[in-house]
């Protein structure tokens, strides 16, 4: 196994550790997802009304440059579904073409804090624009993560601030013998087989 592997094999490891310590703490703060809603006890739910702050009370308390930035901010939802329109057509039309697996927006856009019963309704907004833009994001970073990976998984020659996870099993940089296999094994790895567009090894 190589050292790329091992890495990978860690991350899922620390993945699995993650979701595991959520799971305890959905136990500690008394929710559990039904259907795929959140469900609070009654007594919980309670508790969590008599914190919400009243809208009339957050809004008096905000910083009035704040309140002033919010319409640049709430803008922002154009070219976000103008980008989520044309990321998943594009999916849509190429992946099937490339036998490339679809991307679930469910799995990445999750709107589920409008649950809390804490929040008032302009932090439930908030709250709800902010899991679409941020899940967006990722959703299209998986889209063009296994985009790169199917047509160029090579790494770039100087650091990346963050990347996908499928960077680190790209060919590296300046290895040109092992380009050609590297791209039948990237496009093995997220393909449906004898849809990569590569012929089979014999």
């Amino acid at each position: 196994m190589t050292t790329s592997e091992n890495i990978l094999t860690r991350i899922r490891e620390l993945q699995e550790e993650f979701e595991a310590d959520l799971a305890r703490r959905r136990a500690a703060f008394r929710y559990g997802i039904e259907d795929g809603r959140v469900v609070f006890e009654a007594e919980m739910r309670r508790r969590h009304r008599e914190m919400r702050v009243r809208l009339l009370t957050f809004l008096r308390r905000a910083r009035p440059m704040t309140i002033l930035t919010a319409p640049v901010i709430y803008s922002m939802i154009v070219p976000f579904v103008l980008l989520d329109l044309f990321v998943s057509l594009y999916q849509a039309v190429c992946f099937p073409v490339y036998g490339i697996d679809k991307v679930r927006r469910a799995d990445f856009i999750r709107i589920d804090r409008h649950h809390l019963a804490y929040l008032n309704a302009l932090q439930k907004l908030n709250c709800v624009y902010c899991g679409y833009c941020n899940g967006l994001i990722g959703y299209v970073q998986e889209i063009a993560g296994r985009t790169e990976a199917y047509w160029c998984p090579i790494k770039h020659a100087a650091r990346v601030g963050a990347h996908h996870a499928y960077y680190a099993q790209f060919v590296d940089y300046g290895d040109a013998e092992g380009f050609e296999p590297g791209l039948q094994a990237a496009r093995r790895r997220i393909t449906r087989p004898g849809l990569s567009g590569i012929a089979p090894e014999d």
